[in-house]
């Protein structure tokens, strides 16, 4: 807890808004979409899910293959409980729709599907994408699943995997992914590992957003091993996200903006 102060003191410290970013790409997106304050109707759509699952006294055994929890003592565990504490608030629901309108990726690998409020905003951002979510606990995902059927929400495959093997068994044909939300397994290995099996995915317009960067010294140490890349050009540390772009007109800058 005393390191993501410092680190959310030290965020404020160096972020900035719209008038400190003198990049035409990163200010478009950070003025058109991050602070776009319309009031779109995909949003009570989003309330609704989250109302669904936090009415939802359930329980349910969690198995977890990542970092673990630092709210849940027991793997038994009640689905309200859950979409309160583990799943994307309700702000950063509404901003992954809006990220996920503002570039329209046709399709989208989502790692870590938990409940799928976040996967709600991206199949929602755009309703023509084809989204693949992975969840290694197949009781949380039969929850999201019947989430998704309730919401007709029939753009999402969901698959119970652990997250390595499917990646590594990735077919070349498949490399046309556009958009991918990392929220799986927050250590610095894994997420390290993650990224570098799917460097061969990456296209000019492809867009990562790696979640909870600042959730321990260990994913500080991968998102600063993510910044220093190579391949990277542009990154933006929102706190909460780091948001990864490979655009090779670009030249390499590190942005920090509050949202």
């Amino acid at each position: 807890m005393l390191q993501q102060v410092k680190s959310y003191l030290n965020f404020l410290y160096h972020s900035k808004n719209e008038h400190g970013v003198h990049s035409p790409f990163v200010f478009d997106l950070v003025t058109k979409c991050f602070y776009d304050k319309q009031h779109y109707p995909e949003y009570k759509l989003l309330k609704n899910y989250r109302k669904a699952l936090l009415q939802n006294k359930n329980t349910i055994e969690v198995t977890d293959f990542g970092a673990g929890s630092r709210v849940f003592k027991s793997n038994t565990r009640v689905i309200n409980q859950i979409a309160k504490t583990a799943g994307i608030s309700s702000e950063r629901a509404k901003l992954l729709f809006r990220i996920t309108r503002y570039f329209q990726p046709e399709n989208i690998l989502e790692i870590g599907t938990s409940l799928g409020l976040a996967t709600a905003a991206l199949s929602l951002g755009n309703p023509k994408s084809k989204i693949t979510t992975l969840e290694g606990c197949e009781n949380t995902l039969a929850v999201a699943h019947h989430q998704f059927e309730a919401f007709d929400l029939t753009n999402i495959r969901s698959v119970a995997t652990e997250f390595s093997s499917f990646i590594k068994n990735l077919q070349p044909i498949t490399y046309n992914l556009k958009l991918i939300y990392f929220d799986g397994n927050h250590s610095k290995a894994a997420t390290l590992e993650y990224f570098e099996l799917l460097l061969p995915t990456i296209t000019n317009e492809t867009v990562w957003i790696f979640d909870d960067i600042h959730w321990s010294a260990d994913m500080e140490s991968a998102w600063e091993v993510i910044k220093n890349h190579p391949k990277v050009t542009v990154t933006i540390d929102t706190f909460q996200w780091g948001l990864v772009f490979f655009r090779k007109e670009q030249p390499k800058e590190h942005f920090v903006i509050r949202v």
